[in-house]
């Protein structure tokens, strides 16, 4: 057991190289490691391990295995499942968070891939790009939202309108793209044999420790939820405690001490000047810095010098495309695929994508907000 949750640790090259640039950021910047644990987003931190801890119950339980089989026999070609998961992807990220999105998406393609011979890895990075796209709709569509409706005090109707056309220029160019990335390739079923076995009762226990996470985030008592929950499987299913990919937390926690060491530079001290820049360049700024110490890191620390304009919401949101760390939802979908590979083959789609996004993006905001 204790090989089985060292391992993730031991081979986790993008842990490492974390670590790596943190030991870098003690030179140039203060050393004040009583700063660390508050530099941590702990809410997130609980809400992911909480998250891990339910949909891999689902995945152990083989309910996924049952709905793959019936989602594959409805589609008649591989075009057609990958929009499907795309939309659902996009869709299901405006209600729930992009994180959570991917937590459902993700660990239901991976099981179609024991069904049918798909492009799993390609699947998996259009759905990381979907729920960027899908998630800047609403207000709870992702943690930068929730910052910048707090902050401008608009309606929750009012937020949605002003995200609209960029939401659906996305969303559609993602679609496009999808189609002509995915070919009408019939879908091979390749599983003949009978319906496999799965285990209603732990379907039911996620589905009650998922309620009781719900109530628990509702009520600001996170680390209670998780506590319940990873009591709840500890006598349901202790698999499903050995199975999660723990080190993901671990990731998560030195990214936030990395970017908390990151803003301590000299460098980033100025920041004061930021309020005089042009539209252009306050757009270019919050894009890029989403590229470099990720979209919400970005977000906070923007909003301390700007107002909480569409124009820094469309930036901060399209900087979720382009290089991984531009948003935590990348990290979450590749990490889940565990295949070295994706990580690069990632760039090839999310650059283009970030270039066109920006364009259109610019041309949209100062042909609606800035007339």
């Amino acid at each position: 057991m204790i090989k089985t949750l060292a391992r993730p640790f031991l081979h986790d090259r993008f842990l490492q190289l974390l670590l790596i640039v943190g030991a870098a950021l003690l030179v140039a910047t203060p050393f004040a490691p009583q700063q660390w644990a508050s530099a941590i987003d702990w809410h997130t931190i609980l809400t992911l391990a909480g998250l891990m801890m339910l949909t891999k119950g689902v995945e152990l339980s083989g309910y996924f295995d049952v709905l793959g089989r019936r989602m594959v026999r409805r589609f008649a070609s591989e075009r057609q499942l990958a929009l499907f998961l795309v939309c659902a992807a996009a869709l299901l990220s405006t209600f729930l968070t992009n994180d959570v999105a991917l937590f459902i998406i993700v660990p239901l393609t991976l099981t179609l891939k024991k069904l049918c011979n798909i492009p799993v890895n390609r699947l998996i990075i259009f759905e990381a790009l979907a729920v960027n796209a899908g998630s800047l709709l609403t207000p709870i569509g992702n943690p930068q939202n929730i910052l910048l409706w707090g902050r401008s005090g608009q309606s929750f109707a009012a937020f949605v309108w002003q995200m609209t056309p960029l939401a659906l220029a996305l969303v559609t160019s993602l679609l496009l793209l999808c189609w002509f990335c995915f070919p009408a390739k019939k879908l091979d079923y390749q599983a003949r044999e009978k319906s496999p076995a799965w285990q209603p009762r732990l379907v039911w226990g996620c589905l009650a420790f998922y309620v009781v996470f719900l109530v628990a985030l509702e009520l600001k008592l996170e680390l209670w939820g998780v506590l319940l929950v990873a009591a709840g499987f500890a006598l349901l299913a202790r698999r499903v405690l050995v199975s999660i990919d723990w080190s993901l937390l671990l990731v998560f926690m030195v990214m936030f001490i990395d970017v908390h060491m990151l803003t301590q530079l000299p460098l980033l001290q100025g920041m004061q000047n930021v309020s005089t820049l042009s539209h252009g360049g306050l757009y270019l700024l919050g894009i890029g810095l989403s590229q470099v110490i990720s979209n919400v890191p970005g977000t906070i620390l923007l909003l301390n010098y700007v107002p909480p304009s569409a124009l820094l919401a469309w930036a901060v949101n399209i900087g979720g495309f382009g290089l991984l760390p531009g948003s935590l939802a990348n990290i979450i979908a590749l990490r889940m695929a565990n295949n070295r590979r994706i990580w690069w083959r990632f760039h090839l789609f999310s650059i283009p994508l970030l270039v066109w996004s920006a364009l259109v993006g610019y041309g949209l905001i100062n042909l609606l907000f800035l007339r």
